[in-house]
């Protein structure tokens, strides 16, 4: 590689190798800022995901660490590809080529994309099948059912409704009770969630469970985890769902399972709403500026820290 100034006579030179300096400069801190995020190093590492508490998110992790990688190594090899002809190309008397294509060129450059796609796809079943597929199961008179939904969610402009199983362990019965925007569930244990939505699309993510499923109109939807210790999480709507989109945001927060019960027992005790006659059949209900009354979590950690 010739490493010589521009000469006068091409003045387009300078400019073309000050681009080719820049193909080689994107692709290089683009890799150190990922890398810097993903070690913790303040303060790049707030882009990084936050703290996982499911215990099926480890594969969702690794699937998302090995699909950046495969990217960063493309973006580096595309870069330098870009600024090694662009940079030799500057030295040139003649500015085009006369190839007009490379047939085995591109019969590489198609395969292989094709191949690493396929690997990924592969790689990522063990992952799909735990998360979306294989729904927890328990034994029922010596036979294995699928675990039935401790909790409804129902997705509303702009706001999220939780309905409990009542003692009977099943929903949509008379002793449901619902809170709205605050999901209390109990650790320790598999919890399966049936989610609905009451008008448009609508998703239901928290970033802390690595669990995002899109909630659609008509079509009960079925989402599972698993949480081992007490915490609390961010949870919000990521499908722009109207102008209040912004507002959809709710908590969720895991309890030990006596914590879970006695909230229920607490929230089973308050007077049934007026305002949500129409639901059929009535359930006990709290709003989100009532959840003081949720027995307070003992021990745990913020989901945010």
């Amino acid at each position: 590689m010739s490493w010589r100034y521009p000469t006068r006579n091409n003045p387009g030179e300078a400019m073309q190798r000050l681009w080719s300096l820049v193909f080689l400069v994107v692709p290089i801190a683009c890799s150190a800022i990922y890398l810097l995020a993903a070690l913790g190093v303040p303060p790049l590492q707030k882009f990084w995901l936050p703290p996982n508490y499911n215990a099926g998110g480890d594969s969702i992790d690794r699937l998302f660490v090995l699909t950046h990688l495969v990217a960063a190594v493309v973006l580096v090899l595309t870069m330098g590809a870009l600024f090694w002809f662009s940079w030799q190309g500057s030295a040139r008397a003649q500015a085009t080529s006369t190839t007009a294509h490379h047939t085995m060129l591109e019969i590489v450059w198609t395969i292989v994309p094709a191949c690493v796609l396929i690997a990924l796809a592969v790689y990522q079943f063990p992952s799909w099948n735990e998360n979306k597929l294989l729904r927890p199961q328990i034994l029922d008179k010596g036979r294995a059912i699928a675990q039935p939904p401790l909790v409804k969610v129902v997705a509303k402009r702009f706001g999220w409704e939780f309905y409990h199983a009542g003692p009977d362990g099943l929903l949509e019965t008379r002793d449901d009770v619902f809170v709205e925007n605050l999901l209390v569930l109990p650790v320790g244990e598999d919890v399966v969630l049936q989610l609905e939505s009451r008008d448009v699309l609508h998703s239901f993510f928290v970033p802390g469970l690595r669990v995002k499923q899109d909630v659609v109109p008509g079509l009960p939807q079925f989402l599972w985890f698993r949480v081992e210790k007490p915490v609390e999480l961010e949870m919000v709507c990521a499908e722009l769902c109207g102008w209040g989109h912004y507002t959809m945001q709710g908590r969720v927060r895991f309890v030990p399972r006596a914590e879970y019960e006695a909230g229920i027992l607490v929230q089973r005790a308050l007077p049934r709403s007026g305002h949500l006659a129409h639901i059929n059949p009535p359930v006990t209900h709290v709003a989100l500026r009532e959840r003081r009354r949720w027995p307070q979590p003992t021990r745990g950690v913020s989901g945010n820290e």
